[in-house]
């Protein structure tokens, strides 16, 4: 197959002015150094700073350089999905705007994707520079995502990351689901993921765009994901085993609450009403639960095969070749 470019690099961009400019010429010395040919897709997230500005003056002096502006804030998520569906490089790497991911890392995860054959490389920031409030918080979901996903990664959440172009042409992201690529990608059938330690720079410039109600919103973001992934294709596996067991269970109690009372009627002479019992109220929830999950799961199947409705974010304007 042909590509247009041996390398994409795709950044996702929020308020990052005072950055753009170095990583840029930071970016194109790697490159030319190891003489790949790129590009570079910066995707603006909604600034309300000159970022959108800089990115233009960056296309019109380097036109390797190409830039998205969405109409607002949606997201680091969706920035790097509407990079993924631009990019025409074999390999696709993705890193953060802030100078804290450093190209030089490039050509490793280059080699790594186009000589060893991987799917997937993430970075992992072995030693890093964040405050003790981000990096605990980043500990413990790392963690938790190894132990759902069954993928033995130590930073799910770093930005730099390398991907054959099929993997990121194969997914989509929304949400805060650009956490999950691994994740993603891996029940997408790319198994072959790996990790490369990385340099985690300092901030240079501006702030830190975290907050601990990511991982909260990243957290839920997992449990969805993990239920998507494995019952997109087959929602009545999921409700209708549900509901069957619920119907079940209420059904098997009512039977028993019949016998009750006609055991009762048959050797006392009287037995107490089924309807003054708890458990026939419990039974008549659990009938009615289960009849309710098993048609949730019929119709959830009659919309995942009606359903092609793909992620749509509104684009402002373009720079460079992206413009077509």
């Amino acid at each position: 197959m042909q590509y247009a470019y041996d390398i994409s690099v795709v950044v996702p961009l929020y308020n990052e002015e005072e950055s753009l400019p170095e990583l840029v010429r930071w970016i194109k010395r790697v490159m030319h150094a190891h003489e790949f040919s790129y590009e570079v897709i910066l995707v603006d997230d909604g600034s309300t700073d000159h970022s959108w500005d800089v990115v233009h003056a960056l296309g019109e002096e380097d036109k390797a350089v190409k830039g998205i502006s969405f109409n607002r804030n949606y997201g680091k998520s969706a920035a790097l999905n509407e990079g993924f569906r631009r990019c025409t490089g074999e390999v696709v790497i993705t890193m953060d705007a802030d100078l804290q991911d450093s190209p030089e890392e490039i050509p490793g995860l280059y080699d790594l994707i186009k000589h060893q054959k991987y799917d997937l490389i993430s970075g992992w920031k072995k030693k890093r520079f964040d405050p003790l409030s981000k990096t605990i918080p980043t500990k413990l979901f790392n963690a938790a995502t190894r132990k759902l996903s069954g993928i033995q990664l130590h930073d799910f959440n770093c930005g730099l990351k390398a991907y054959r172009q099929l993997v990121v042409k194969s997914i989509e992201v929304h949400g805060e689901m650009h956490r999950y690529i691994p994740v993603i990608a891996k029940w997408n059938g790319f198994t072959k993921i790996g990790e490369k330690v990385v340099q985690h720079q300092e901030r240079k410039y501006g702030t830190t765009k975290f907050g601990l109600e990511r991982f909260v919103y990243g957290f839920l973001d997992l449990l969805s994901i993990t239920f998507v992934s494995r019952f997109k294709k087959r929602p009545m596996h999921f409700f209708g085993t549900m509901g069957t067991l619920m119907f079940v269970v209420g059904l098997g109690i009512t039977f028993w609450l019949i016998a009750q009372k006609l055991f009762g009627l048959y050797f006392n002479g009287r037995a107490r009403d089924i309807v003054d019992q708890p458990l026939f109220f419990l039974a008549l929830v659990a009938v009615v639960l289960g009849v309710q999950l098993f048609l949730a799961g019929f119709l959830a199947e009659m919309i995942s095969m009606a359903s092609n409705k793909r992620n749509e974010y509104l684009v402002r304007d373009r720079v460079g070749a992206l413009k077509k």
